[in-house]
């Protein structure tokens, strides 16, 4: 990949970025000199309106002032931002799937949908178009994307990474993640953003007793168990110590719905003004997700919290030992074909979201790794750590790929 290549100048087959913005930053010196990225149109780059994924919203907003944070740091680190990436509307998805600009293709499982909301960014490094590239994850658009599109991708530590110049859907879930092809480029890039200024318990530490969470893997497509269940086996070798336990004393799905009402009360609040204004053109599912979200009682919210806290104060349990990590389905099965029915996508969505949910409502990270294949069709496997062990758990995977050789 030439270092400097624009996304304009890239022969994009797989409809990855966004043809409506040219917004390209040049690359410099620094450890990441010579690599390229993509960002998820929801990062600000000076100069550009962000798009959102959703055209009125981007011809009602101004371009920015700044540049947002996640940016700066990784050109200041010498890669070089090439173009944005198309983005479910306003991150309120997680298949991939855009009325408005279309379906990145996903080159690992043609015919099947990317994962959304940075679909774009998942699509644009699986095809090699660039060596990674930013998305954020506030449902699972990190990890869903990377389980269906054989990438690395992580969910890191809420408040890890500063959120500075991203469009918003729900702040006490939202953070930003990123993906790459490889174990080795993966953590160079983590090296990057996870610095000690903003390390939340200190010191990485490879994690060496690991935790199968039950009810996680009886989630998981029948037919993807046996891909599943021998790739625990073979990694459980790294550790010291392997279990099994059941994280939820009641249902992982309850668990989701707890995320379901928090997420939706905030991703309401964050542009509820803003519908109310210009009442913009969404897709079916989107509008159904605001609807459904301008519905949230108060009372149901103080439940949630309650419930949320709830789920804190077991999952603290579960990694009272500072040495543990959680490994998981990242989601139920491989990407399903483009074009479902919206009835079956919902039922999908749930039943990924009570996957992703776990993280989502402690703040912790959790990185997707592309170890397993279902009929050739990629389905990725996750890494839960501690709040802080976002290193820890790319040391990890690096002596996971190490061990495979």
């Amino acid at each position: 990949m030439t270092p400097n290549l624009r996304a304009d100048s890239i022969n994009d087959t797989l409809n990855a970025f966004c043809t409506d913005s040219d917004a390209y930053i040049p690359g410099g010196d620094g450890p990441l000199a010579g690599l390229t990225f993509a960002a998820k149109d929801i990062f600000d780059v000076a100069g550009y309106v962000t798009g959102g994924g959703n055209p009125a919203w981007k011809a009602t907003h101004q371009p920015a002032d700044a540049t947002a944070w996640v940016v700066r740091r990784l050109v200041d680190a010498g890669a070089a931002m090439v173009g944005k990436t198309i983005t479910d509307e306003l991150t309120r998805g997680i298949f991939g799937e855009n009325v408005h600009y279309g379906t990145p293709v996903n080159p690992r499982a043609p015919g099947r949908v990317p994962g959304g909301s940075s679909s774009g960014s998942a699509a644009a490094v699986a095809g090699g178009l660039v060596d990674f590239a930013l998305g954020s994850d506030t449902g699972g658009s990190v990890r869903v994307p990377a389980s269906f599109c054989g990438l690395y991708g992580l969910r890191p530590t809420h408040g890890r990474i500063p959120l500075e110049g991203m469009l918003l859907q729900a702040p006490s879930y939202d953070t930003i993640g990123w993906f790459a092809r490889d174990a080795a480029t993966f953590a160079q890039v983590g090296a990057a953003l996870l610095t000690l200024e903003n390390s939340v318990d200190g010191a990485p530490n490879r994690p060496r007793r690991l935790l199968v969470a039950e009810d996680a893997f009886e989630l998981a497509q029948p037919e993807a168990r046996p891909a599943l269940d021998a790739v625990v086996e073979r990694i459980g070798a790294l550790f010291d110590s392997v279990a099994s336990l059941r994280l939820a004393p009641a249902s992982l799905v309850e668990w989701s719905e707890q995320q379901q009402v928090l997420q939706s009360r905030e991703a309401w609040e964050s542009v509820r003004h803003w519908i109310d204004r210009v009442n913009p053109a969404f897709s079916f599912e989107v509008s159904d997700r605001y609807v459904l979200a301008r519905s949230v009682t108060d009372a149901q919210v103080a439940a949630a919290q309650a419930g949320r806290e709830a789920i804190v104060a077991r999952m603290n349990e579960v990694f009272q030992d500072g040495d543990t990590v959680v490994v998981l389905p990242t989601t139920i099965g491989p990407a399903p074909p483009t074009g479902q029915w919206v009835s079956e996508r919902h039922t999908l969505r749930l039943r990924n979201s009570a996957l992703t949910s776990i993280a989502g409502n402690t703040g912790r990270p959790q990185l997707s790794l592309p170890l397993v294949e279902m009929d050739g069709l990629p389905v990725g496997l996750s890494l839960l750590g501690n709040r802080g062990a976002d290193e820890g758990l790319m040391m990890l995977a690096e002596a996971i790929v190490v061990s495979q050789r």
